[in-house]
């Protein structure tokens, strides 16, 4: 097991820890894979600031250190999930046991000057094989466990097998689903605005998936896009979201709303060589022009070290396409990376919006994102805006652009042009009068 650390900046970070995982798979026959994460963490370090929420994450990790086999190697996926790769056979029973030792261990309280905590956990994990290994697959069923994990309100730990090939009466339901909603025109764009926080004008909007389930009516997809990366067929979901960006973008256009649209990337795409030509052809197809499309990337995503995600972004960045890093702040950015990063946008995450309010911490991030925007040229778009308290504060701190429920939930297209057709998006309901 790695050492004791001083610090929460020596633990190895996800990329760092995902190349370990790597390279213990190419030693062993066999590997487990566990996904630490702490229950409500952000309740924390929302009441208690983020120095003791540090100083509880570092004991955390060194105790979980202390806990495991030597010969176990620890990291840190996020700010509250840590990572530990178990070299050797295991059966499930055994993890399970693990698991309780873990939560057993953590029901003594940890203290930091007048405070205490104690932690609880949602664990996920993946056992498996190393002979036909696919990095990707691994860490991808060892972050599904741990959704299911933190899922399930009776059981706080769940396993996935490599081997595990038997389909649940859910699962192929959810197969099924997915590719009668792709055949028989089931899904469907919705749009939210994305607003200039002085004129109040809409400016763009961010693309939402919706399913038009034929019982339940519309429903957030989630589901669907959960069986859509179990079942490899993110790709053809994402490719079926450009080419409606595409044909909406079409219908705006003839409307007189020359608009960008945002459109969520999952990491799968940046590995998928079709992407760029795929993008190239929407684009000649129906005469849009790609830097009318801005490609959404969470911030650990955007910030990866593999070639071949800054390859695609470095292809797509010569080609016009907008790039922007969803969630900024959420996921402890590093700097340095955010610094050789080309983007366009950086897009501050809603928690720090929606705890705007009296927090000076949360005031001075935006502050800090909307510097960092400056320097490297790029707009800085604020999440989560829903209350005009919000808006002021946003306004003070130079922030431009916006998006939220205090203007708009994602809606249907025809709706989307009828707002965008207003003089300023609220028409005249009391922001108006209030925002002058």
């Amino acid at each position: 097991m790695t050492r004791l650390h001083q610090t929460l900046a020596t633990i190895p970070n996800r990329y760092a820890f995902i190349d370990t995982v790597d390279k213990s798979a190419m030693q062993h026959s066999h590997l487990s894979l566990l996904l630490i994460d702490v229950v409500r963490f952000s309740d924390v370090t929302s009441s208690l600031g983020f120095q003791v929420g540090d100083r509880f994450l570092l004991e955390i990790a060194n105790r979980i250190i202390r806990l495991f086999p030597h010969s176990a190697h620890f990291g840190r996926i996020s700010g509250d999930v840590f990572g530990l790769i178990l070299p050797g056979k295991h059966s499930s029973s055994q993890l399970q046991n693990l698991f309780e030792h873990l939560i057993e261990h953590f029901k003594t309280p940890m203290h930091y000057e007048n405070h205490a905590f104690i932690a609880d956990f949602n664990v996920g994990g993946v056992y498996g094989e190393c002979d036909v290994f696919s990095i990707t697959r691994f860490v991808s069923r060892a972050e599904a466990a741990l959704k299911h994990a933190k899922e399930n309100k009776y059981e706080n730990f769940f396993l996935l097998g490599m081997e595990d090939k038997a389909e649940t009466g859910r699962s192929l339901a959810l197969k099924a689903d997915l590719k009668r909603a792709l055949s028989q025109n089931e899904l469907e764009l919705y749009f939210q605005p994305q607003v200039d926080l002085q004129s109040l004008k809409i400016v763009g909007a961010e693309c939402l998936l919706r399913w038009n389930h034929p019982l339940d009516g519309v429903l957030f997809p989630g589901p669907l896009i959960e069986a859509a990366e179990s079942y490899n067929m993110m790709n053809e979901l994402a490719y079926w979201t450009f080419e409606q960006a595409f044909r909406s973008m079409v219908q705006l256009d003839a409307n007189g709303f020359k608009l960008t649209l945002s459109v969520n990337i999952s990491p799968t795409q940046l590995y998928d060589s079709k992407l760029i030509p795929t993008l190239k052809l929407l684009s000649q197809s129906y005469d849009i022009a790609l830097s009318r499309i801005e490609l959404e990337l969470t911030e650990d995503v955007a910030l990866s070290n593999s070639l071949m995600a800054k390859k695609q972004l470095s292809e797509l960045r010569a080609l016009g396409v907008e790039i922007s890093v969803d969630d900024f702040g959420k996921g402890y950015s590093n700097l340095a990376y955010i610094r050789e990063l080309d983007i366009n946008a950086l897009k501050i995450d809603k928690v720090f919006v929606m705890e705007l309010t009296g927090n000076e911490v949360n005031r001075a991030i935006i502050e800090a994102a909307r510097i960092i925007g400056h320097s490297k040229g790029c707009e800085v778009i604020a999440e989560g805006i829903e209350t005009l308290e919000q808006l002021h504060i946003l306004r003070e701190l130079g922030i431009n652009i916006g998006q939220g429920y205090l203007f708009s939930r994602a809606i249907p297209l025809h709706e989307f042009q009828t707002l965008a057709s207003q003089e300023i998006i609220v028409g005249d309901s009391p922001l108006r009068k209030a925002t002058g």
